[in-house]
């Protein structure tokens, strides 16, 4: 039920906050994150993790030993989730609160899951980027981690699981552009591909951003999205990153590389500059699922680099 509610509000609602890679693939990504972390690191995680008011709920029906990977793999989508919650509420990256990490103050910071690069491909006039977005809130957060940083073991677990989430996010193409064009040059632009409209192989249309939000499927469970990884043809754990961008921990970098991708990949032929449905090609869904599986398997490389570092 939930993986129908999810896909009707990226149809129905073109400005919906946005979801990067749906639950399934930001829990492939903690997964494998999750297996190059350090026993210690691991320990150290699953303290913090205990800290998050969901953690009951990550571990129920984990297999018996299983439950710190389970609860692991299940916070990667904590930060979506709470947008769903009845007692957490909307906020504005114009609010005097937006930049401040409240541990657990039940603002949801929609706006903190992405990084909107401004670009237009036929001159349209770019208005001031936003001040607050997911790069400087998650090099907040990850300064916040070590032991020896100024912070709270309850502002740690808070940070902890939005990072989770934001290596994952920022490695998702459309989370970090907004494209301006003559068709499309409304406050905040396309917001990454949430007023375009594309007709996949599967005869449905959809949004830009959704498709590429679902290439690793939809509402899963963790087991399920486990299995999935782990596939011999078609999981992520048989894709190898990039050694040399594996080592480059700046979420800047990150944003950077995923808005030339969306320039590359997710605006390419036969995606139009205005709101004209498209029917995408094979070699477009093709490039695409190459994408998304090369960019989610080098986030889970570098968010296990990352947690290594600040909570050894």
């Amino acid at each position: 039920m939930r993986a129908t509610v999810l896909f009707a509000m990226f149809v129905a609602i073109p400005c919906a906050p946005a979801f990067a890679w749906w639950d399934e693939g930001h829990m492939q990504i903690a997964y494998l994150a999750y297996k190059q972390l350090d026993p210690v690191v691991k320990e150290r995680a699953d303290a913090l993790l205990k800290l998050n008011p969901d953690y009951a709920v990550w571990t129920a029906g984990a297999p018996a030993g299983a439950e710190k990977e389970y609860a692991f793999v299940h916070a990667a989508t904590w930060a979506d989730d709470i947008k769903t919650k009845e007692d957490y509420y909307d906020d504005q990256v114009t609010d005097t609160t937006a930049k401040q990490i409240t541990p657990y103050g039940h603002l949801k910071h929609s706006y903190w899951h992405y990084k909107d690069t401004l670009y237009s491909p036929d001159g349209t006039t770019l208005p001031a980027p936003d001040p607050v977005d997911a790069v400087t809130q998650l090099k907040t957060m990850i300064a916040k981690l070590p032991a020896s940083a100024n912070a709270s073991e309850i502002m740690r677990s808070y940070c902890l699981s939005w990072t989770l989430h934001l290596v994952g996010d920022l490695h998702q193409p459309l989370h970090a552009v907004a494209r301006y064009t003559a068709q499309i040059p409304d406050n905040g632009g396309d917001r990454g591909g949430n007023l375009e409209m594309v007709i996949p192989a599967t005869g449905q249309t959809v949004l830009l951003h959704a498709y590429w939000d679902g290439i690793f499927g939809g509402y899963a469970s963790v087991a399920g999205a486990i299995t999935d990884a782990d596939d011999k043809f078609n999981g992520l754990k048989n894709v190898t990153p990039d050694a040399a961008k594996v080592s480059n921990l700046d979420p800047d970098t990150w944003a950077q590389e995923s808005f030339e991708l969306a320039k590359q990949a997710a605006y390419a032929a036969p995606i139009r500059n205005d709101k004209t449905p498209v029917q995408l090609t094979r070699d477009y869904e093709t490039n695409a699922r190459n994408v998304a599986r090369s960019q989610a398997a080098l986030a889970a490389a570098r968010l296990a680099n990352l947690l290594n570092g600040t909570l050894k």
